[in-house]
């Protein structure tokens, strides 16, 4: 009967971390693309989980943004701890980060444009800024120690090199992680201090004309 209640709590448990997962990816998309001012309905209709069960979890949209913040910082953490344990040097280990923390984006866009300066800084979000702190330094500090990371690059500058590198784009799914990564791997040649004998293949194609056609023109334009 024991396994039987302690089962319960945790199915629900996923249930509600499945919930947030959509909701989270859903509020991204609907905040850049209307704003704050979006509805929730709409956040609600897209991540499939009705009105009710939102507000359940959730009775504002400032403490669904909240949760937002928090679940992106704890993220952050998990993956700088994955990547410090799993790579075999200090060089590996934070680009393994940085591809890590901009494939689970997905192209849904950065967080800090949609609700920066909007919600006060909590104790739990003070809590979470200071986890996050520890992790970066600690992964950018054993790069610099073992002297392949530049030494003005600090870990205070990773959150906005993130924010900059998963800028929202016209395309979805492994497209716009693709192109993402593409840009990381230029980004990551300016930060070695040891350069490459020879000059690497960046990954997936170059973006074309008509995906920028996408991102700078209103629907209907012709893509050229």
């Amino acid at each position: 009967m024991g396994d039987t209640h302690a089962g319960k709590p945790r199915g629900r448990q996923r249930e509600a971390d499945r919930n947030d997962a959509r909701l989270f990816r859903a509020a991204r998309e609907v905040f850049a693309e209307r704003g704050w001012d979006a509805p929730v309905s709409e956040i609600a209709r897209r991540a499939g989980i009705g009105m009710g069960s939102l507000y359940r979890r959730y009775p504002s949209k400032e403490l669904l943004a909240q949760r937002m913040r928090i679940a992106g910082m704890e993220q952050l953490v998990a993956q700088a701890r994955t990547a410090l344990a799993e790579e075999p040097g200090p060089w590996a280990a934070f680009v393994r980060f940085l591809r890590d923390a901009l494939s689970a984006q997905g192209g849904a866009g950065p967080l800090l444009p949609l609700v920066g300066g909007r919600l006060p800084a909590t104790e739990e979000i003070a809590a979470a800024r200071d986890r996050l702190r520890a992790a970066l330094e600690e992964l950018v500090g054993s790069a610099h120690r073992a002297g392949v990371l530049r030494t003005d690059f600090t870990s205070a500058d990773v959150p906005l090199l993130l924010e900059h590198l998963s800028v929202r784009i016209p395309v979805t799914g492994e497209r716009a992680t693709a192109l993402h990564l593409r840009y990381l791997d230029l980004v990551l040649a300016g930060l070695r201090t040891q350069a490459a004998t020879e000059p690497g293949v960046l990954p997936g194609p170059a973006p074309h004309w008509g995906e920028l056609s996408e991102l700078w023109n209103a629907p209907g334009a012709p893509k050229g």
